[in-house]
């Protein structure tokens, strides 16, 4: 593990500094990049607009004829937390701009598999449909557009995913990753396209005469479950993505939210009145995403969906339990795994650049989970399988993969597929998760193709674990009050929350819970408590730590103390 600090331009610091934001603010801003204070602007007028996605105006008509033919639609969401939320905003956003007839249909993790296959659009049409509409998915379901649209079937397909060689014939397409799409933000998630098909829907509606600028419904309210997913879905928290989120969070911490959300965060133990990114990514997010690992994902969208408080609560707390379940099964899988990856190295001082591990009795809804943390201990891009349950597919393992930075996923995934032909069923995914269907009888040659893809594109200092950090932290920001100013900021996936790396003295350490170093440190002179969870090896009594930084509250005092990330021994090159 290497500890390394984040280059902070000078003139773009200089340049935030002098347009008033705080200090360490404007340091931690410039150093992810924030040239000026505009991007830093959050108000909707500041999106970008939705023409700039292709496909855009096609969709937006093919809606609004659908509004105006009283058409029947039915929506084809995924399974995660992404789908969900996407799915809620799709069907309460459809039916505030005038559709009666809106129904939603979510796949069987095990059974159905991901995505609008052709059987999904046989019951679509089952259920009377007139147009089908995808959300988090369907650039990949070229048979199932095609089947959708072979029953009489109109199709939209709203995706945010990594087009393949083909893309669906579908009525219309809108993803900003497909061929010739220059829309600014590819790392949009699902729910954050279809927010923005519904804003296209609106203007459209407008053009037509339907409502004008003062009586057209607002869509502001939706913002939450926009802000949800988009965190859910660890994409990347570009300018865009962060305004989509702060409006969220604005809204929440004012009280103005879905009735589920409240009652998510009240079964969670957070409150909604500071709401941080954190609380969508580790509280709100699992909840939702364990209904679909374990059971339906019906709960998670209908918590979402329910104006009614009382019905909203109940399945809040039905969703806590399945996640409690989740963990259960995720911790009893980590364990055995972890002992299979590290038994794949227990010979060498290194691990293999890259780890696939099996056992008949692993649970594949928490395949994903369990791939991540294995990555995250060993830094090695990682493949979690488990037997498919699929009726009649009982041969095939169905897996999950993390990956670490500078080792994209589903390319390395293609290049198996072209090296190794029919070892692959099914693939799909992003540069850092990715998943994929192989026979039970090709695993080993999976292993072997993925690993050899790794040792070619990996070397020693990208297998190299690095925590990147923004330096010291000066004494006068152990402060609580701009520790709570920090977590009111929107943090995530490629916008990284502070890290701060400093060198301390360990006054004295302690095991707490069996798991986790309880620390005394002295930093800058000063007293400070710190905390590394999952860690149990003791420190030196000088050490290089990279730290966050959090709030203990206890007995009414509320005490800045740091969350260890890693450490380096004084003098370690």
């Amino acid at each position: 593990m290497k500890i390394i600090e984040r280059n902070i331009p000078a003139a773009m610091l200089t340049a935030l500094q002098q347009a008033g934001i705080h200090p360490l603010l404007a340091q931690l801003y410039a150093a992810r990049g924030v040239h000026s204070v505009e991007e830093l602007n959050d108000a909707l007028a500041r999106l970008l607009p939705p023409s700039g996605l292709l496909g855009m105006d096609a969709a937006a008509r093919l809606l609004a004829d659908a509004i105006a033919s009283d058409k029947r639609m039915c929506i084809v969401a995924d399974y995660d937390c992404d789908g969900a939320t996407a799915c809620a905003v799709a069907v309460l956003g459809l039916r505030l701009l005038g559709a009666r007839h809106v129904d939603y249909l979510v796949p069987d993790r095990v059974v159905d598999g991901y995505g609008l296959t052709a059987s999904i659009a046989r019951r679509v049409k089952e259920r009377g449909a007139d147009l089908l509409i995808t959300v988090d998915n369907g650039i990949s379901s070229v048979d199932g557009v095609a089947q959708a649209r072979a029953l009489g079937m109109q199709v939209l397909v709203t995706d945010h995913h990594l087009p393949g060689p083909e893309l669906p014939q579908a009525d219309a397409l809108v993803n900003p990753n497909q061929p010739g799409c220059g829309f600014e933000s590819k790392s949009m998630a699902g729910v954050g396209v279809m927010f923005y098909v519904l804003m296209a829907l609106r203007a459209e509606l407008r053009t037509r005469g339907i409502f004008d600028k003062d009586s057209q419904p607002r869509l502001e309210p939706l913002l939450p479950l926009v802000a949800l997913g988009t965190v859910a879905d660890v994409v990347r928290l570009d300018a865009n993505n962060r305004r989509l989120v702060a409006q969220g969070l604005k809204r929440i911490r004012t009280g103005q939210m879905q009735p589920g959300i409240a009652a998510l965060f009240q079964a969670a133990g957070r409150k909604s009145q500071v709401a941080t990114t954190f609380d969508f990514g580790f509280a709100l997010g699992p909840r939702i995403n364990a209904a679909g690992r374990l059971a339906d994902m019906t709960l998670g969208i209908e918590c979402l969906l329910t104006e009614d408080r009382g019905r909203a609560t109940e399945l809040a707390q039905a969703l806590d339990a399945i996640n409690r379940e989740r963990r259960v099964i995720e911790g009893g899988m980590r364990e055995q795994a972890l002992l299979m990856a590290e038994s794949l190295f227990a010979e060498s001082e290194e691990a293999p650049p890259a780890i696939s591990v099996f056992d008949p009795d692993f649970h594949e809804g928490v395949v994903g989970i369990v791939a991540s943390r294995i990555k995250d201990k060993l830094h090695r891009p990682s493949f979690v399988f488990a037997a498919s349950a699929a009726p009649g597919h009982e041969h095939e393992l169905k897996g999950s993969g993390r990956s670490i930075p500078g080792f994209h996923l589903r390319d390395a995934l293609d290049l198996v597929a072209k090296r190794h032909p029919g070892v692959l069923l099914r693939f799909g995914g992003h540069a850092m998760a990715a998943g994929c269907t192989i026979d039970k009888q090709h695993f080993t040659l999976f292993e072997q193709g993925l690993a050899q893809v790794a040792q070619e594109w990996l070397d020693a200092a990208t297998l190299t674990r690095r925590i990147e950090t923004d330096g010291p932290l000066a004494p006068e920001y152990c402060d609580a009050d701009l520790v709570d100013k920090l977590h009111q900021e929107v943090w995530g996936q490629g916008f990284a929350a502070p890290t701060f790396s400093e060198e301390v003295e360990v006054l004295s350490q302690r095991l707490v819970g069996e798991k986790h170093l309880s620390l005394k440190l002295r930093h800058q002179g000063l007293p400070v408590d710190g905390i590394w969870f999952g860690h149990t090896e003791p420190l030196p009594e000088r050490v290089l730590i990279a730290f966050r930084l959090d709030v203990n509250e206890w007995r009414g005092e509320r005490r800045v103390q740091f969350l260890l990330e890693g450490a380096e021994k004084r003098g370690t090159p």
